[in-house]
């Protein structure tokens, strides 16, 4: 009977996590280049329109958003502030409960999204196959691509 040994299971469980995380690294920074140029937006603000836009009525509570961007309270609402003043999205309050904050899609919020969405699905697949040959990340995208398939 054999058994491995823990610190060695640890040790290539942190070498898979160290390379996922540097393939992350390098999407995100291809992603968040490609938003700013292309259409003048962050990767968490695409996200958050991204968010609204799927929301059945167009609206997300703040903490919620939060939550889905993988933001704090405070940094979600510095990023409400910036598309509110870039008029994507306004802060509504909700009737039943004055203390609820929403995040509200507005049309120009909601074509801004549209026209980004074509860039972030062409670099995202541009930058993992970039990453397919490359002997540390490519066995990673592969393990991701085969994941959903």
């Amino acid at each position: 009977m054999t058994t491995s040994h823990p610190t060695a299971s640890r040790s290539s469980d942190q070498a898979v996590w160290n390379r996922a995380l540097a393939l992350h690294a390098h999407v995100e920074r291809e992603l968040t280049q490609a938003l700013q140029h292309r259409h003048g937006i962050g990767l968490s603000e695409f996200r958050s329109l991204e968010h609204l836009d799927h929301s059945a009525t167009s609206e997300l509570r703040m903490q919620d958003l939060a939550g889905k961007v993988g933001l704090g309270q405070s940094s979600v609402t510095r990023l409400v502030g910036r598309l509110e003043t870039a008029g994507f999205a306004y802060k509504d309050l909700c009737p039943a409960d004055k203390r609820g904050v929403y995040a509200v899609i507005t049309d120009q919020g909601r074509q801004r999204y549209q026209d980004a969405r074509a860039t972030y699905a062409e670099v995202l697949s541009s930058t993992l196959n970039t990453f397919t040959s490359d002997p540390d990340l490519g066995p990673t995208v592969q393990a991701l691509r085969g994941a959903h398939g």
